[in-house]
């Protein structure tokens, strides 16, 4: 079963997600940047779409349950060589 993800903007670059994967239910805290969004060739683009996708990438990695609370794509990109790949499919 696939996680769902909601995302609720709350301005200045920031994003609350809520996921859900049957009982396992977290809450995150997205920034974002516009160096990031550089990084991940969104220059200027939907960040709540790179929210939406960075969630996804990381859903796929582990579970809800060890989402964590803070989520900042400079961290992801640092440490997850195929990110900015998985981007810009």
């Amino acid at each position: 079963m696939a996680a769902s993800i909601e995302i609720e903007s709350l301005g200045e670059h920031q994003y609350v997600v809520r996921l859900r994967d049957g009982v396992d239910v977290c809450e995150a805290w997205f920034n974002i940047t516009p160096a990031v969004l550089d990084q991940v060739h969104v220059a200027g683009g939907d960040e709540e779409r790179v929210v939406r996708r960075t969630a996804e990438f990381l859903v796929s990695r582990q579970s809800v349950a060890d989402f964590p609370e803070i989520v900042e794509l400079e961290d992801v990109i640092a440490t997850y060589d195929d990110y900015v790949a998985f981007m810009t499919r």
